[in-house]
């Protein structure tokens, strides 16, 4: 059978599928099968309701028709991987397997630690140095004693042990107890469970597929730190690609604390000599000490750009110690052919080796490293460094060895792709380089924005200060979710901003609700706090037409809320990054020193990358009509204004209160009127 172009494939699938043909999709799925077979790297912008997945899965089967063709997808959020693992691709492959004469194959691919490991489970006391084991021999009728053994049950159903696949919640102590990183594992072939593995089962399941989903922690561990996690291919496709910086950094970021120290010196103490594990004692405690005392009275993180005196005196005794430890197992060949010594040892060494690892990082910092401080929230002061810029390795360990197809619904900043391609590492204008051409692509949106929305910006109300939100802007989001009878998702930069506006609501908004001419309305506030669902909250909310849902940073992005439930999107001021953040405040410097301004080429562009997601919760489908507010009069007056505005889908641009509750008292009223 002759392999199908990718309109007729693209067409079939949509048919299949009981779709529809959307304006952008097949541009894209043609723009992207060009890139994969060679055009050069492409970055597209597609808007929400694009039908993006299949723009790039339909281009990405055609295309890996062998194993040294084969296609990575790297999604951020868990949300997309598995839309995409359990809903789009078996469509997908049911739908291409008539016009292709054979089914394309997939799977989906995690870092170890998301996966049960049998050794670990089934080694029960024998392996209980480490404290976090203690959560598997709980008392059954505790709380983590019942999800151990709920979880028990499980491994004897589960085809895949992925955590992700649990049908209840976990504690992470009881998950951590029976799971290992990488560096832990003792490998399949020593182990006697190799061969029942669920990790290697995975591995084994991507090397006999054609496109393989799996996240961008993975891609940038397998491309940044030459750790080969994933199989061999020759393209990538990089979903929800404006979040691959941010994602990729913190994959390479390493932490040091006396508790990570504690947890080696225990695994390694049955393993190494009294007066070696003594040692290993005393550095983690003298770590500990150097790091409470630094964190003592900090309100943030606090940059670390010379190591010296004490603290580098603790950092050396952890690395020389762990140093001795490791030495000492490696010529330790006593027992070798006993399992359990083997995990043990395996274990004892993967932890020894990151904190000697990080400790050696710490103590031989250059231009291209920033470490901090950072004193914990709720938890015990680390260590913490990470790359200034991971531009150049994404450049040189991703674009160099792969084509590759970035897309997500906000790739453009004040209108530009440049931004963004920068910060992948990608040249100017597009231009070749060593890494390639790159070319930017915006395939549109199906929705009319400017019809469908308002931006109204609250120009007559105080900028936030120090103290975050003023109290009148405060009075404009009561005002606002009146007039719409709530149906508001409002979004804050900070919980003290969601702690304020809960407390203000609960004051003003009944009155507001009374003063309405038509009769007096329940709108129930949901509040997003520290340790809720996000999951449960959104679904309530939309459920709930007329209720409002107050969230910080984890609601601006992945909310899909169509309909009347949302018809009203605030978002408190303009999400600049904190200026105390060490990698803004050295990123910041590195731009200065060369020329440019840090606020302009930093805080700028992330402040629009995250107003764009933001905003983006507004318009999901093509019924969908309503206003996005800002309440921060600087997206109005501040010269950076019109950039940050440009980063928006083309909404109305207004700063008329008085027409904005207009308006949205009449969409209200005709939510009311169709019922």
């Amino acid at each position: 059978m002759n392999t199908p172009s990718v309109a007729e494939a693209l067409e079939a699938a949509v048919v299949a599928l009981g779709g529809e043909d959307r304006p952008g999709q097949i541009s894209m799925a043609q723009a992207v099968a060009a890139s994969l077979g060679g055009s050069g790297h492409l970055l597209v912008e597609a808007g929400t309701g694009t039908g993006k997945s299949l723009a790039y899965l339909v281009p990405a089967v055609l295309h890996a028709t062998s194993p040294e063709r084969r296609v990575i997808v790297a999604t951020a959020t868990l949300a997309l991987q598995h839309q995409l693992i359990s809903r789009d691709l078996p469509r997908l492959a049911d739908a291409l397997e008539k016009v292709l004469g054979r089914r394309p194959t997939y799977a989906v691919l995690k870092g170890r630690h998301n996966y049960i490991c049998l050794d670990r489970l089934h080694r029960g006391a024998a392996d209980r140095e480490d404290s976090d084991d203690d959560a598997l021999f709980a008392a059954p009728t505790s709380v983590l004693g019942r999800q151990a053994k709920d979880l028990r049950d499980w491994v004897e159903d589960t085809d895949t042990g992925d955590r992700d696949d649990l049908p209840f919640a976990v504690d992470g102590r009881v998950w951590r107890g029976v799971s290992v990183s990488g560096r832990e594992c003792v490998g399949a072939a020593k182990c006697v469970y190799g061969q029942e593995c669920f990790a290697e089962a995975a591995r084994e399941r991507a090397k006999d597929s054609q496109v393989v989903i799996t996240n961008h922690a993975m891609l940038a561990i397998h491309a940044l730190e030459d750790v080969p996690v994933l199989p061999e291919h020759d393209a990538v496709v990089v979903d929800e690609g404006h979040e691959l910086v941010d994602r990729a950094t913190a994959a390479v970021t390493s932490e040091l604390s006396a508790q990570q120290v504690e947890r080696a010196s225990s695994r390694a103490r049955r393993l190494v000599s009294a007066d070696l594990a003594e040692r290993l004692d005393s550095a983690a405690e003298a770590l500990g000490i150097e790091l409470d005392g630094r964190a003592d009275g900090l309100l943030g993180p606090e940059r670390i750009t010379e190591v010296s005196g004490s603290l580098l005196l603790a950092l050396a005794a952890v690395r020389d110690t762990s140093h001795a430890a490791l030495t000492a197992m490696a010529s330790d060949s006593s027992s070798k052919d006993d399992p359990d010594v083997l995990a043990s040892r395996q274990r004892a060494r993967g932890l020894l080796s990151d904190v000697h690892d990080v400790a050696g990082v710490l103590l031989s910092l250059d231009d291209g490293d920033v470490a901090w401080l950072d004193p914990g929230d709720r938890r015990a002061p680390a260590l913490r460094v990470a790359p200034l810029s991971v531009a150049g390795v994404l450049r040189s360990a991703l674009f160099d060895n792969s084509r590759v197809v970035i897309t997500s619904a906000t790739l453009q900043l004040g209108g530009s792709f440049e931004p963004l391609a920068r910060s992948f590492g990608l040249p100017a204008d597009g231009a070749s380089s060593a890494a390639g051409a790159w070319t930017g692509l915006d395939v549109g949106s199906p929705f009319d924005h400017a019809r469908q929305g308002i931006l109204y910006v609250a120009a007559s109300v105080p900028p936030p200060g120090r103290e975050g939100i003023d109290t009148a802007a405060l009075d404009e989001l009561a005002d606002l979710i009146a007039a719409a009878g709530g149906r508001t998702l409002a979004l804050f930069s900070s919980w003290r901003g969601v702690e304020r506006a809960a407390e203000h609501l609960a004051l003003a908004l009944p009155d507001r609700l009374l003063d309405r001419e038509i009769v007096p309305l329940d709108v129930p506030v949901l509040v997003h706090k520290r340790g809720d669902s996000v999951a449960d909250l959104v679904s309530r909310f939309a459920n709930e037409p007329r209720a409002v849902l107050l969230g910080t940073l984890s609601l601006w992005q992945g909310v899909d809320v169509p309909g009347e439930s949302c018809t009203l999107v605030v978002i408190d001021r303009i999400p600049f990054p904190r200026p105390d953040d060490p990698l803004v405040a050295a990123r910041s410097r590195y731009a200065e020193e060369h020329g440019g301004n840090g606020f302009t080429a930093v805080s700028v562009p992330r402040a629009a990358l995250l107003l764009a997601q933001g905003a983006g919760r507004l318009i999901r489908s093509s019924s969908d009509r309503g206003v996005v507010a800002v309440l921060d009069p600087r997206l109005a007056t501040a010269r950076y204004g019109a950039y940050l505005r440009k980063s928006l889908p083309p909404f109305w641009f207004t700063t008329d209160g008085e027409l904005v509750r207009a308006s949205l008292t009449r969409l209200d009223q005709g939510y009311e009127t169709a019922r």
